[in-house]
């Protein structure tokens, strides 16, 4: 049998650390009194830390030194990070595990690919770090989605051609980097929003082995 990379994003693909990463920006922003809503942070998917703060100083029209801005960052991760220490394995989204043993029995590669910084202990503190031959997350790149530089460097780690590898992503960033890569791009999410990517589902629950089968042997 063939053998693949599927690489997945973590925020909003395997765990709902969005809701987290908005209450920790959200807090940011009340400190300086720019209102940040759900729409707002729309914006933010699937964009680097210091791009999303620039976004909701911009909100706001908040002029801020390189100082504040370093300071309020590491506010926003120790607030982020205070909110996923009692993650468990509840967080994981829905069919997440099933896809990934299926891919596991057929001796496939799994990789993350994640803008995160965090996403090392996340996917331990969900019990799921074992799935995975490689991660790829925040600490090791330099550039963010929609550069491909995430996927690459997985599919590398992984020895896999980019042609050989399939993203599942719920961000435009996202998909369009695995688009760019040359990869296959499967949304998980709206496909009024992901209409970019080479298929999109809901959830993992929508995603049959049949289907699985077809991407690995294709």
């Amino acid at each position: 049998m063939k053998k693949k990379a599927f690489i997945f994003d973590l925020d909003g693909v395997i765990v709902d650390t969005a809701k987290y990463h908005f209450l920790a920006w959200q807090k940011i922003a009340g400190r300086l009194g720019i209102e940040f809503t759900h729409e707002h942070n729309e914006q933010l998917k699937g964009v680097s830390r210091v791009r999303s703060l620039d976004i909701i100083l911009g909100l706001g029209g908040v002029e801020a030194t390189r100082e504040d801005k370093e300071k309020w960052l590491a506010e926003k991760n120790e607030d982020y990070l205070n909110y996923i220490a009692a993650m468990n394995e509840e967080e994981i989204l829905q069919g997440v595990v099933p896809v990934l043993q299926f891919l596991k029995a057929q001796n496939q590669n799994i990789a993350l690919g994640s803008a995160s910084k965090n996403a090392r202990p996340i996917l331990e503190k969900v019990n799921i770090l074992h799935y995975f031959d490689a991660v790829v997350d925040g600490n090791d790149v330099t550039n963010a989605k929609p550069d491909p530089e995430v996927f690459l460097r997985a599919a590398q780690l992984v020895g896999a051609s980019a042609t050989d590898s399939v993203v599942f992503e719920d961000s435009v960033a996202g998909v369009q980097a695995a688009n760019i890569a040359g990869m296959t791009s499967i949304g998980i999410g709206s496909p009024a929003i992901l209409g970019e990517a080479h298929y999109v589902y809901t959830d993992f629950t929508e995603i049959t082995t049949d289907f699985l089968n077809r991407l690995i042997t294709n």
